[in-house]
């Protein structure tokens, strides 16, 4: 489960269409609150000048009679100002000793507003004042004020005009709703324009696995394809190193091989001297001389597999060198009946053809050996747990069975250990089992052995397997 998160948060294409998106939403969230803000204080202004506009009209409206009292009947064009509770209100105030009744619209009728005092709300540079409030009716008004001296006596009059805040809101409220849709759409469109620009600038990733891909898998020996300028350069970087890997496994080929010869002739010169000695420290001198030989060739083995191990070169298919390998088998033992069953066709195993070859054929050897009839060779993939606990990978179990006398569990131990033969009479060397064990655990693999089903030796052999990716 790890694993999977881990390899989705990893993911590069995930990572640049989560960033998009969050940074899309911050924005367009960003966005609208800057524009919705920005629309308020407009609406607001445009309000506030429509109600200047009124309290001008009142003022022109409004005039001192010959009784020393204010008379005057605005015209606003408005049916508001004449609907009682509407929040759409005018009132003119006397000021001073000039006492007069006040004048006030049809719409207000005998209900005063709650007018804060001028320090709570003071006069601006044009004398005028805006402040917000609310009505008998509960409306929340926005009020337009100012004072203006009438006549040439200096009787002057406070003037109102009061506008329900409901029509800013309702307005405001209209807009934002067009603006969420209009943005949610634009936003959605981006996020979808994005992930397509995003998915098809990566593009060229998915090309360069699948060009190391077929490296991996043996079908090229170096990253072809026509890469952007971007990746070129990472491209260029693994065919060198590509490169230099064959190199290295080419030369230490090269110098196991020369090892190999120059102590092959030494070892055989002993072998040979060690028949014209006296039997007693010929038997000696021959022991330690097969020891030696048995150690070059297990420490050659591990030297040249440590070199090629981790190579994207050592590739090897299952199929004709089993098939070649029993047939063999078939010609050398023709009274043995050999039984080949491969699971599917095109397995890989992540190993050097020799090494293949060398482990299997002592399996099928060491079981014709002793079967009776007949020997049962089998490959299937399978995925198991590696034993250095990073989960699980892909393997090829090759089974070989023999319908011979088998071994119990001691003799199995026995049969493991290096230079041991559990039957004199047998040809070989004892090597042949120990050798398969060390070859497989160089390449992280395991050789079990245990009784089969009739009675004869079961030998479980799992090697690593290459997986071919679906691009």
């Amino acid at each position: 489960m790890t694993g999977a998160v881990k390899s989705r948060t990893a993911s590069l294409t995930a990572r640049v269409l989560l960033l998009a998106t969050l940074w899309s939403a911050l924005a367009l969230v960003g966005i609208s609150f800057a524009i919705s803000k920005l629309y308020r204080e407009s609406t607001e202004r445009g309000f506030n000048d429509i109600l200047r506009a009124q309290l001008y009209n009142v003022i022109n409206a409004i005039s001192i009679n010959d009784q020393q009292a204010i008379t005057g009947t605005p015209q606003l064009g408005d049916l508001r100002f004449s609907q009682p509770g509407s929040g759409w209100y005018w009132v003119v105030e006397p000021l001073g000793n000039f006492s007069t009744p006040a004048l006030v619209s049809s719409s207000l009728g005998v209900s005063g507003l709650a007018v804060p005092s001028v320090l709570e709300a003071p006069f601006d540079r044009r004398y005028e004042r805006f402040y917000a409030l609310r009505d008998s009716s509960g409306n929340r008004v926005q009020v337009a004020e100012t004072e203006v001296i009438l006549d040439g006596e200096g009787r002057a009059a406070r003037f109102r005009v009061t506008g329900n805040l409901a029509v800013v809101e309702e307005q405001i409220a209209d807009f934002s709703r067009s603006l969420h849709v209009a943005l949610a759409v634009f936003g959605f469109g981006s996020l979808l324009l994005n992930g397509l620009a995003i998915l098809y600038g990566l593009k060229p990733l998915d090309r360069a696995r699948a060009a190391l891909g077929k490296v991996r898998n043996g079908e090229a020996e170096r990253l072809e394809g026509d890469f952007p300028r971007e990746i070129q350069p990472l491209a260029n970087e693994m065919n060198a190193l590509i490169d230099s890997n064959r190199r290295l496994v080419e030369r230490a080929r090269m110098q196991v091989g020369n090892l190999a010869h120059s102590l092959k002739t030494p070892i055989a010169v002993l072998l040979n001297e060690a028949t014209l000695i006296e039997k007693q420290q010929g038997d000696v001198v021959r022991a330690q001389a097969e020891a030696m030989q048995a150690q070059v060739q297990t420490y050659l083995h591990r030297a040249r597999i440590a070199a090629q191990r981790e190579s994207v070169l050592a590739r090897t298919e299952v199929d004709p060198v089993i098939e070649r390998l029993v047939r063999v088998m078939r010609r050398l033992n023709p009274d043995t009946h050999f039984e080949l069953a491969i699971a599917q066709s095109g397995l890989m195993l992540a190993m050097e053809q020799q090494d293949v070859e060398e482990v299997v054929g002592n399996l099928i050897e060491n079981a014709a050996r002793y079967a009776v009839r007949r020997v049962d060779i089998s490959a299937e993939p399978v995925e198991a747990e590696e034993g250095d606990g990073q989960g699980k990978r892909h393997w090829i179990e090759l089974l070989v069975e023999d319908d011979g006398p088998g071994l119990d569990s001691g003799q199995i131990e026995k049969a493991l250990k290096r230079g041991t033969r559990l039957d004199e009479s047998k040809p070989g060397t004892g090597l042949g089992l120990s050798i398969v064990r060390e070859i497989a655990g160089e390449y992280h693999g395991t050789l079990t052995l245990s009784r089969g089903d009739g009675g004869g030796l079961k030998a479980r052999l799992l090697l690593p397997a290459v997986v071919k990716e679906h691009v």
